[in-house]
């Protein structure tokens, strides 16, 4: 029945979107800072930022024929580059492999329509699910932090970022999901403790990552 279950999500991952319109909330999180210097940079851009937690929580919405209110859709991913090394010239990830946390509560349609809506708001990030998993998912947003718990990944956001503004730092990537005000972040807790992406990793107190609201529509075009 998992086979089964994960079959047919690798599929929907892999259809076309245009199936509904949603809003909520997101935070990722990456073991490579996204606003530093350019030595900081240099250093981490080939050996690190390989890896990284996304969340997606629904506010309100329809996606897939699904009314996903209140859902929430978690992904531990994992590379052989730098998840985001195109932004800066670089060579894009030749996989990037994850493990999909879809909440507990949701019924059977609405896990799938949760996965396809995450492939799509990732925008083409992902490449390959290995397993998709039902856990109790927590997703709390307040003004000053955002906490996400899934299974075996974790992540805290600070939401305020303060900087000397003489440190030549800088930001170099953008959210892998559009977001309406994508804001950076300071991560207090990244980890996957699983066992499926042979990989596993604890990257606390970066400046690696981002938060925002994000909004799909059956017109957009998560290729773009």
């Amino acid at each position: 029945m998992k086979r089964t279950f994960l079959a047919a999500s690798l599929v929907l991952f892999a259809a076309p979107a245009f199936a509904g319109s949603v809003h909520g909330e997101y935070v990722e999180a990456r073991t490579a800072e996204v606003f530093a210097g350019g030595c900081v940079m240099s250093s981490q851009a080939e050996t690190m930022g390989k890896t990284a937690v996304l969340a997606w929580h629904v506010t309100q919405g329809v996606y897939d024929g699904q009314k996903l209110d209140g859902l929430s859709v978690v992904a531990a991913v994992s590379g052989d580059r730098n998840l985001g090394i195109r932004e800066i010239g670089g060579e894009a990830p030749s996989y990037v492999r994850a493990v999909v946390y879809v909440d507990q509560r949701a019924t059977p349609a609405e896990r799938r329509a949760l996965v396809k809506m995450a492939g799509e708001l990732s925008r083409g990030l992902i490449s390959e699910i290995v397993e998709v998993k039902a856990a109790p998912v927590t997703f709390d947003s307040s003004a000053h932090a955002v906490q996400v718990t899934a299974g075996d990944a974790s992540l805290s956001v600070t939401k305020h970022m303060h900087h000397d503004p003489s440190c030549g730092a800088t930001k170099w990537f953008t959210p892998f999901t559009r977001l309406e005000s994508p804001t950076m972040g300071i991560t207090e807790v990244l980890s996957y403790s699983g066992r499926e992406l042979d990989t596993r990793w604890s990257d606390p107190h970066k400046r690696s990552s981002f938060y925002g609201d994000f909004s799909l529509t059956p017109h957009v075009d998560a290729t773009n």
